[in-house]
């Protein structure tokens, strides 16, 4: 069965983005800001027996990746998660879900994580920390990497891959210099952490984890998306988990239990003690340069959301242009920046944040649902689609670990999601009725 009704509205969209630069896009938008901070409040609440955390985080979000590559291997047109489940379940539940993933899980998320960037420049430069000075970076921040994106996919697409490199060097720097200050005793357990202990520790590190679904959004200009699709989404989370859990042992084994104090920044006081000053300075670079990099490749991927909102005639026309020249979706590049850089402006990185990751738990969870969809009415794209094994175990499965994270959230997430939800499909509504009614009427024959 096809799964392409919308390719013809985007045959301008041109086919660039291959292996390489959509795993390193799912690598960049997993590796944020969030791992130069969590190793500190996992720590402080499981102590040396943290890496556990990371195992079930890891085996929730593998669940929830392998979900996603199948998906993403059977539905090939622009809009990722949105378009997943609209295939899966209809325009409504696929609007719903695109709206909670563009909104929720990508613009809040970006406004947040720029707040962070400008709050790190204000450390160094006392002055950014005013308003207007603080406001003046963040318009010039969006404004550059709105130039970059608009200009050509393959621009953003290698600026995603420089800042990756560039923000993995620090981090792989500590993992190969933490042997110089380590301490195999700060590794010790001190007994085996309760399921509750454990359930606290697994939702505050389920953020860094967060990100892979946005590196799919631009499945309409990706090379053989069939093949692609799958293998950028394993090789992007495999090595992500591999590095977190490197990293914890590593602030871990330096710093013992002075870890848990680091809250600010732990990766860098771990740095600090193996290399002295100067390592220290090139993790909180290296952080500075994560976000950059987050933001760089959130303005690649989530745009094209917009782009395919307008395309199926949800928002308003313009934002379904492609530009003429460059072959990219810059009028919905635009809408997106000018959006999260006024959150960013006005906005707290705690409420962002929070809001975000129970966003994007609502849209893991349509995921896996779709997923079994999908593969029951053997929905193709092009070549033959990713199978995965054991039948439908593994999206059930991942139903319920996705269950289980989101019962630890409060009803103040619960209420803001459901309020966003509500919005969203009052606008499905509304703009459904205005299309009807620009429907000709047949007149009945004299």
């Amino acid at each position: 069965m096809s799964a392409t009704p919308a390719a013809a509205a985007e045959s301008g969209l041109l086919r660039a983005i291959g292996l390489r630069a959509l795993a390193a896009n799912g690598v960049n938008q997993m590796v944020g800001a969030a791992i130069f901070v969590v190793p500190a409040a996992v720590a402080a609440t499981l102590g040396a027996a943290a890496v556990l955390a990371y195992l079930v985080c890891a085996l929730a979000a593998g669940l929830v990746a392998l979900c996603f590559a199948e998906a993403g291997s059977r539905v090939s047109v622009t809009g990722g998660t949105y378009m997943y489940v609209e295939t899966a379940f209809g325009p409504f539940a696929g609007f719903l879900a695109g709206s909670l993933f563009w909104f929720g899980g990508q613009v809040v998320a970006n406004a947040g994580v720029a707040v962070v960037l400008v709050g790190s420049v204000g450390e160094l430069l006392p002055w950014a920390r005013a308003p207007l000075p603080r406001a003046a970076l963040l318009i010039a921040l969006y404004a550059v990497l709105t130039l970059v994106n608009v200009r050509g996919v393959r621009g953003g697409a290698r600026l995603v891959e420089g800042l990756t490199l560039a923000k993995l060097a620090p981090l792989v720097l500590l993992v190969v210099a933490a042997p110089l200050a380590f301490h195999p005793a700060n590794l010790r357990w001190t007994g085996v952490p309760s399921l509750h202990g454990l359930g606290s520790a697994s939702i505050l590190l389920v953020f860094a984890f967060l990100g892979i679904e946005g590196a799919l959004t631009p499945s309409g200009e990706v090379r053989d998306p069939a093949r692609t699709v799958p293998r950028a989404i394993l090789l992007a989370f495999a090595g992500t988990t591999v590095l977190y859990i490197a990293l914890q042992v590593a602030a871990q084994g330096v710093l013992g239990a002075g870890l848990a104090r680091e809250q600010a920044a732990p990766l860098a006081a771990a740095a600090g003690l193996a290399l002295g000053d100067w390592g220290r300075r090139i993790v909180l670079a290296g952080a500075a340069i994560s976000c950059l990099g987050y933001l760089g490749g959130d303005l690649l991927a989530s745009p094209r959301m917009l782009f395919a909102f307008a395309r199926d005639g949800f928002l308003p026309a313009p934002l379904a242009a492609v530009h003429p020249r460059y072959r990219t979706p810059a009028a919905a590049i635009v809408a997106h920046a000018a959006l999260a850089c006024a959150l960013a402006i006005t906005g707290s990185f705690r409420a962002l944040a929070l809001l975000s990751v129970v966003a994007t738990l609502f849209l893991y969870l349509a995921c896996a649902l779709a997923t079994l969809e999908l593969r029951r009415r053997d929905v193709r794209a092009e070549g033959a689609p990713l199978r995965l094994p054991l039948g439908p175990v593994i999206p059930v499965l991942a139903v319920l670990v996705v269950v289980w994270l989101l019962a630890s959230a409060s009803a103040a997430e619960f209420r803001a999601v459901g309020a966003f939800l509500a919005a969203a499909a009052l606008l499905y509504l509304v703009r459904a009725r205005r299309l009807r009614l620009r429907e000709p009427v047949a007149l009945p024959a004299d």
